[in-house]
């Protein structure tokens, strides 16, 4: 199957070790062509959740949570190579579909996306998660996603930062800790970013500390971002608002996701 053949143990060593790694040529040219249908489609029709950060200059939107209403979406967390690459990363005997992230900056963005981890916006943790970061579009090294390497075991966990203000969420309680001024430091971490065609795919852990720059140049920057759990990942009650909200979730802190809001699909539903 294409995506998975480009794994290699390598690539699996240093996920496990750095919390990041890309796998080139992960997607082929027809999943793309239907990503970018649906990207498209989720411009025009945004859901109950998107945001728009532009500060008047460009235009950054991003939306989630729209898998089940746009086809291509749901086409590509069922059939693509994806799932079986995120257990395969994980290193874990199944992959749960958690939701899907779309980020989208127009040429011309002056807005940057804040450090932060992914983890404390969410309301599950584990040892075993993974999103993807797919390019539709060619990404020069100066607008690619930035990774703090190793930052997924430094066992801390940053306040969610708002993307319309760079701003900590209203977190009270939980043991978190605001985000460290990376960028007037940078010298002192292992950042990581890649130029990237369309088709591969950045790998990352949901506590990996992580960024990315504005696009102020002439090409569009379209990213699709399918997120993924293992085994060993719980619910967890977080001291305020998650992102997504996930209303009515029911669930408490230690208990396993529920199969009937986020899918199991690795191995294959029916084993084919």
């Amino acid at each position: 199957m294409v995506g998975t053949d480009r794994l290699t143990k390598q690539d699996i060593a240093d996920y496990a070790s750095d919390g990041v790694c890309v796998l080139r040529g992960a997607f082929a040219g027809d999943w793309l062509e239907a990503l970018r249908t649906g990207v498209e489609k989720n411009l025009a029709e945004p859901g109950p959740w998107a945001g728009e950060h532009g500060d008047g200059q460009g235009k950054f939107f991003d939306d989630y949570c729209n898998w089940e209403r746009i086809a291509e979406y749901r086409a590509f967390v069922h059939e693509s190579p994806a799932a079986a690459i995120a257990a395969a990363v994980m290193q874990s005997p199944t992959a749960q579909f958690f939701h899907e992230h779309v980020l989208v900056k127009e040429p011309g963005t002056i807005k940057r996306t804040p450090w932060h981890q992914d983890a404390p916006y969410y309301c599950v943790d584990g040892g075993q998660t993974v999103s993807f970061w797919i390019p539709l579009d060619p990404v020069p090294l100066d607008v690619c996603p930035e990774f703090l390497a190793g930052s997924h075991l430094w066992q801390k966990l940053y306040y969610p930062r708002r993307f319309t203000n760079d701003t900590d969420y209203d977190y009270d309680g939980g043991g978190f800790e605001t985000i460290p001024d990376i960028d007037n430091e940078r010298e002192k971490y292992d950042i990581r970013s890649w130029a990237l065609a369309p088709g591969d795919a950045i790998l990352f852990h949901f506590r990996t500390v992580h960024g990315a720059p504005a696009n102020p140049g002439q090409g569009r920057r379209r990213g699709f971002a399918p997120r993924w759990l293992g085994e060993d990942a719980r619910f967890v009650a977080r001291p305020g608002k998650t992102s997504p909200p996930y209303p009515g979730i029911g669930l408490k802190t230690g208990e396993r996701m529920r199969e009937d809001w986020f899918p199991v699909l690795w191995p294959r539903p029916g084993g084919d």
